[in-house]
């Protein structure tokens, strides 16, 4: 969806020549001539950005109605950016609008390249800023808030996760999380930035391993207009927008070499450059990745740098699958049901037993996002209060998932035994390994790379 811009001028003039303008940069544009008709769109409609005049009364030059505007516009919404213009511009002026809250100042006759990089950032900026308040909402639990929890973790095996974001979280140490696909991991990086002294800036997320090969240096770096077919105007990088707060990178392990060594570069100098330009700009993130591939393995394989394993991985945060951490899976299924029950109006107040025996004994292999995308179904399939099995389009399992080996990968068979082991001499490592026919360094080993 495009990008909405109210642009507010007492001249028709102005305002036609800033809509054409806009609109040829593709984004939708609604007009108003009067603070009372700026005040007015903002009860019926949602803006991204406002480019308003600081003047409406013939001969007027003060800025007072508009500076005056400015100040409800911000108490209506303070997240909203503004940017201010006037053909009467002067520094005092400016300098005021700022302070009043105004993201950035146009004189005019305006320059529509500067124009257009000016409310293109502010889109930008807004938008992320608006996505950090939605996570700071949703992690209120961790500062005593009444919101729900996002990581909802009391299985033994989640305890050492927890005992690490509460450790790292408040520091500025770079942080690595590894688990499989579905296990939460964006999750946990939220709660690592909601706890950091960075929390008030944006945690800006992107996909890296979704980027193609020509885009990538335009989306992280951003570029200038003119630098490639298409630049129409400048833009941001996510470096930029996370500066003085944290970047989150997902699926690092799938960028290319090329890529990996322009990140690298980046992360030793804290500099970047635009595509198209040769000035550096610092940038100051905290970095935050996460991966549910074997670094060390791909780094053995040469698939991955090893330098710029040092520098995503000050700290590693290993999330385990949800079928080792099953008392959590109740805690999660009413979490989820809960959600999607106020999200979607529906008088569902929980599971029959038969469907909560069913989630205890199904394997997950898509771990916590599988099991979100099973109660929300339930929630939508149910014509009763409680969600039985057959609203939820999962089989029911008997037997424990541990007795069906042909459906586990070797790591998973591997794993059980340990665990079995383990139990079998009340948890002593030596005496598990000589059962295995393992030595000890190799018990050790296993029971680190699984967690145990």
């Amino acid at each position: 969806m495009s990008a909405r811009i109210l642009v507010a001028d007492d001249q028709t003039d102005v305002l036609t020549a800033l809509k054409l303008l806009l609109k040829g940069e593709g984004f939708a544009t609604e007009t108003a001539h009067s603070p009372v008709a700026v005040l007015s769109s903002l009860e019926s409609q949602d803006f991204d950005v406002i480019l308003m005049d600081l003047n409406y009364t013939r001969d007027t030059t003060s800025g007072k109605e508009g500076l005056d505007l400015l100040s409800r516009i911000r108490a209506i919404d303070s997240t909203l950016p503004v940017v201010v213009m006037t053909a009467w511009g002067s520094v005092e002026l400016a300098v005021e609008a700022m302070r009043l809250g105004a993201r950035d100042f146009v004189q005019k006759p305006w320059e529509n390249a500067r124009l257009v990089s000016v409310v293109r950032t502010q889109v930008e900026l807004g938008q992320a800023l608006r996505k950090h308040q939605r996570l700071e909402a949703e992690n209120k639990i961790l500062r005593g808030g009444p919101a729900l929890p996002t990581l909802i973790a009391e299985s033994s095996s989640m305890q050492p996760v927890l005992e690490l974001i509460s450790r790292v979280g408040p520091s500025d140490a770079n942080v690595l999380i590894t688990g499989e696909h579905g296990t939460g991991k964006e999750v946990v990086a939220q709660t690592v930035h909601a706890i950091s002294p960075r929390s008030p800036k944006s945690l800006v997320s992107v996909n890296v391993g979704g980027l193609a090969e020509g885009v990538f240096e335009s989306e992280m770096f951003g570029h200038v207009k003119g630098s490639f077919t298409g630049a129409n105007s400048d833009r941001i990088g996510r470096f930029e927008l996370a500066h003085q707060g944290a970047l989150f990178l997902d699926e690092v392990a799938n960028i290319s070499t090329n890529q990996q060594a322009r990140l690298l570069r980046v992360l030793e100098t804290g500099e970047v450059e635009r595509v198209g330009s040769s000035k550096a700009r610092k940038v100051d993130i905290r970095l935050i990745s996460a991966t549910n591939a074997d670094l060390d393995k791909e780094v053995q394989e040469a698939r991955f740098r090893e330098d710029l394993r040092f520098r995503l991985n000050t700290v590693e945060i290993h999330l385990p699958a949800l079928r080792d951490r099953r008392d959590d899976v109740p805690l999660l299924a009413n979490h989820f049901l809960q959600r999607y029950a106020r999200k979607y109006r529906r008088p569902v107040s929980g599971f029959a037993p038969e469907a909560m025996q069913a989630f205890l004994g199904h394997p997950w292999p898509g771990n916590v996002r599988e099991l979100d995308h099973v109660v929300q179904r339930g929630v939508l399939m149910t014509k009763e209060p409680l969600i039985t099995l057959d609203d939820l389009g999962i089989e029911r399992r008997t037997e424990s998932v541990a007795t069906h080996l042909e459906d586990m990968s070797l790591d998973d068979v591997e794993r059980h035994l340990i665990k079995k082991a383990l139990e079998r001499v009340d948890g002593s490592v030596s005496d598990a390994a000589k059962a295995l026919g393992l030595s000890r360094s190799a018990m050790y080993r296993r029971l680190q790379k699984y967690g145990l």
